[in-house]
């Protein structure tokens, strides 16, 4: 039942940020001082902040933003992070100085490296991205890496070396397969830690400007007037909440069920 719900609410809350322009009864960035921390109600069902922008709307509009940031750095991680891999996996003489440079990306903060991008580039989601990402590539490296280690020394992989198979197909059509079941895996913990990690570098102000609303900034702006109003951090946080604790049981769900071991421990 828990996968289920949780498919289910990542689903709704997918659904109801999709359709945010239907669904909002007003614009998210439209200010209206006369209706500045009005209660939930009316024409305003969960109140409005501190400029009397519609709380709902930006929290729909907000989500959004968070979850193509999520899915975004998820897939970029995953395809660079594959490609990386398999060629240190496979290649020894490359493998060395993939990995030291792998090493040195993960010693950098993905709150540093955001720092550094938002003073080059300005704070935007396309920030954000990249910061994420280079702190999550070495981690789909070393994943990818120490299959493709283990899988070329089967049977059926020397065999194509030794018949002349070129590389480019091993690696697309013997190699990359064994890694698809743990990427998936790997996939959606990247896409919710992504949605963290946003919100959190939005909060401290250093994410998506305040300009494009997001769970994370609007928590920020709300922070000022918690004890006044404390729903206007709520409700950007527990959809926060919900979305990444679904996205976190997908992913354990999805190995469960790809891992040989855990079947065979079920059984």
């Amino acid at each position: 039942m828990v996968p289920a719900a949780a498919v289910l609410m990542l689903a709704a809350i997918a659904i109801a940020t999709l359709l945010a322009p239907l669904l909002a009864p007003h614009d998210p960035l439209a200010l209206s001082p006369l209706n500045r921390l009005k209660p939930p109600g009316g024409d305003f069902p969960l109140g409005t902040d501190a400029l009397g922008r519609d709380l709902l709307s930006r929290v729909l509009y907000g989500g959004q933003v968070s979850l193509l940031i999520g899915l975004g750095t998820a897939a970029v991680s995953v395809s660079a992070g594959l490609v990386i891999g398999l060629v240190a996996g496979f290649f020894r003489t490359a493998d060395a100085l993939i990995m030291r440079v792998m090493d040195a990306f993960m010693a950098i903060p993905p709150i540093l490296l955001a720092v550094a991008l938002v003073a080059i580039h300005g704070a935007s989601a396309m920030s954000v991205i990249l910061a994420i990402t280079f702190s999550e590539i070495p981690r789909v490296v070393r994943l990818v890496r120490s299959i493709v280690l283990s899988a070329r020394e089967e049977p059926y992989v020397e065999a194509a070396i030794a018949l002349g198979t070129r590389m480019p197909v091993i690696l697309w059509r013997h190699l990359m397969p064994n890694t698809l079941a743990p990427l998936i895996v790997q996939g959606t913990y990247i896409c919710a830690s992504a949605i963290l990690i946003e919100s959190i570098l939005s909060f401290l102000g250093l994410g998506i400007g305040t300009e494009t609303p997001s769970w994370g900034n609007i928590m920020a702006e709300g922070r000022s007037y918690f004890l006044l109003k404390p729903s206007l951090i709520f409700w950007p946080g527990l959809m926060l909440s919900l979305c990444v604790l679904s996205i976190n049981i997908l992913g354990d769900t999805a190995r469960d069920i790809l891992d040989p071991r855990m079947r065979k421990r079920d059984a």
